[in-house]
């Protein structure tokens, strides 16, 4: 297969020696290529497992980058994404990249954009691996969830969030699943708490993830 220097086109076909950047993104020569059809945990992602957080998105790169050390990394692009990625499917000695790493519990099926590697997540998740040995935050939600708390810090130490949705008066407190995404509006009656305590003294009940 050809290997393209430069920048390479939406579809082209694209060989050489890779780096892993990150679980999901290689560099080959000057392009970088987005593995299409898998997300994988973010550079700085942690994940849970047995009550404890472990650097699941440094497992991910790790694996990517021990998947083509050393090898002949062939990529056909399908397109680009919003930070001009070659969008591409690769192969490593005739193995698919994106299955391989799924298979292995170093991502999982990105099914907004693909639903190939459904059997391997399924495969992985019941055998537990990597990722899927305790519990973690979708790549793409973790991404959503960071952008959020950029836009809305935290008023001083009153951490505790007391959201209003169709489910009632809910309280989020920092570290459970739907805590950052939460965004709190006072117009709407929804407000900042310091403790649990004054949350529910306010008529809020505590979130149940």
């Amino acid at each position: 297969m050809l290997a393209l220097p430069g920048h390479a086109t939406d579809l082209a076909q694209l060989a050489g020696p890779a780096r892993a950047v990150d679980g999901d993104t290689l560099e080959i020569g000057a392009e970088r290529v987005r593995i299409f059809g898998v997300d994988a945990p973010e550079h700085d992602q942690s994940c849970i497992a047995q009550g404890a957080e472990w650097d699941c998105g440094a497992y991910a790169r790790k694996a990517l980058a021990k998947l083509v050390a050393g090898q002949e990394v062939a990529c056909t692009g399908t397109g680009r994404d919003r930070y001009d990625r070659l969008l591409a499917r690769c192969e490593v000695g005739g193995a698919d990249v994106g299955a391989s790493l799924v298979a292995a519990g170093a991502a999982m099926a990105y099914v907004r954009y693909s639903r190939d590697y459904l059997g391997e997540e399924k495969a992985a998740r019941a055998a537990g691996l990597g990722i899927w040995r305790g519990t973690l935050e979708a790549p793409e939600s973790f991404r959503h969830d960071r952008q959020v708390v950029v836009a809305q810090a935290v008023p001083g130490d009153c951490a505790i969030k007391g959201n209003i949705s169709g489910n009632g008066h809910i309280y989020h407190v920092p570290g459970q699943e739907h805590y950052a995404e939460t965004r709190i509006d006072p117009k709407r009656g929804e407000a900042w708490f310091c403790t649990e305590a004054e949350a529910r003294a306010a008529g809020f009940r505590k979130a149940r993830q």
